[in-house]
């Protein structure tokens, strides 16, 4: 029986945990997701780094052969057409070590990621002050 990880307590000792290409990519890509979401919070979910602004943003992790980033579904679906040079799935993306970040993407998609979290959030907010509040009546 394997034991339990304990969860890193935060982003940077995450990233710590892992050595040259892998630290510096996970880095960059902590820089990039940090520079598209100014008041994002970094947070440890599920033992990995992930931003959250009125809901979850993004994940991101470090492999042996790759960088997986975690958009959620709605971000993989949105950017399909774009994500042939790249291994994926309904809510992963593979980035291969022996490549470059593809920059312009993952920015693209977290700022779509912002986008839509404002827009949930707005609807929800918008849902609380149209609902009409319910009289009880008293016996």
């Amino acid at each position: 029986m394997l034991a339990k990880q304990t969860p890193p307590a935060n982003v940077d000792i995450y990233i710590s945990g892992f050595s040259g290409n892998v630290r510096e990519l996970l880095q960059k890509l902590r820089n990039i997701i940090r520079k598209q979401t100014p008041g994002a919070e970094e947070i440890i979910s599920y033992q990995m780094p992930a931003f959250t602004y009125n809901g979850v943003l993004v994940y991101f992790a470090g492999y042996k052969n790759h960088i997986g980033f975690y958009p959620t579904s709605s971000g993989i679906n949105a950017f399909k057409d774009e994500l042939s040079a790249y291994k994926w799935s309904k809510g992963a993306i593979q980035f291969p070590l022996d490549k470059p970040l593809p920059l312009a993407l993952i920015k693209r998609i977290v700022k779509f990621r912002v986008a839509e979290n404002r827009e949930k959030l707005r609807i929800r907010q918008e849902r609380k002050t149209s609902t009409p509040k319910r009289k009880v009546k008293k016996r």
